[in-house]
């Protein structure tokens, strides 16, 4: 597939941020008429005006490689597998901080949600879940949501859908990737409500997952960390998912589970 003209490319991710030529031209310090030349191809970007003007829309770094090639220039940021020799530092504090959130599970993934690395605890949550559904590469929301995943077991099902579904309406629109849209139509394909909310937010300030478990049922709250300064596309796109106990009961039984393990 060929890739659209730079100038196409900054236009879509123009209004895809809701913004008038005139406004991006005053953040990015151009002229309105310069601006325009560039979306009709009539004008060239330099690459730092280029990157400057893609600062202002927020575009992600694997699409900004993609404007950059489109305008004639080498794309400024790589990917390299968390895997990779030249990853091992990074591969090691994200394997950290997994080892470290123990006995309650934690996951890292990529930008299609495709779990990466994830610590022993996991396997609590996995072992829900129908043994197709982890074949490699293991896909989180698929697992979470699929009827013969986590999805029976989920207590407060619509809630916790409804979030996720939110979640990746966000990414959808700030990335506007295309696996992200097919993931969202296959996650949609399953049924069930998209708004049903339970009223089981944990003391309604956060969406907790609530999971019917052979040994009782557990409450979690979930936290998304992410690195602060990458430069290299895949750790750009990868986030960590930490799972809490949001009560002591729950707590009190990871600990159990976690024994018995």
């Amino acid at each position: 597939m060929t890739p659209a003209p730079v100038g196409e490319q900054l236009r879509e991710w123009r209004v895809r941020r809701r913004m008038s030529q005139m406004d991006l031209a005053l953040e990015s310090e151009i002229s309105t008429r310069h601006l325009s030349f560039i979306e009709t191809g009539r004008s060239r970007p330099s690459a730092l005006m280029l990157q400057r003007i893609a600062d202002c829309l927020e575009v992600p770094n694997r699409a900004r490689n993609a404007m950059l090639l489109a305008a004639g220039y080498a794309p400024d940021y790589r990917e390299r597998d968390l895997n990779s020799p030249e990853m091992a530092g990074m591969k090691a504090i994200v394997d950290h901080v997994l080892k470290g959130h123990e006995p309650y599970p934690a996951l890292a993934v990529d930008r299609h949600w495709n779990m990466i690395a994830a610590n022993d605890a996991v396997a609590l949550l996995t072992r829900l879940a129908a043994p197709e559904l982890l074949a490699p590469p293991v896909n989180v929301l698929r697992v979470a949501l699929h009827p013969d995943g986590l999805a029976r077991h989920i207590v407060n099902l619509g809630e916790w859908r409804a979030h996720l579904l939110e979640r990746l309406d966000h990414q959808i629109d700030a990335s506007a990737d295309a696996g992200l849209i097919a993931l969202r139509s296959e996650l949609a394909g399953y049924g069930g409500s998209t708004g049903e909310h339970e009223g089981n937010a944990a003391n309604g300030i956060a969406v907790p997952l609530i999971l019917d478990t052979p040994l009782g049922q557990i409450r979690f709250v979930s936290t998304v960390t992410i690195f602060g300064t990458p430069v290299d596309i895949t750790l750009s796109e990868l986030a960590i998912e930490a799972f809490f106990p949001a009560d002591a009961e729950s707590a009190a039984l990871l600990q159990k589970m976690a024994g018995n393990a």
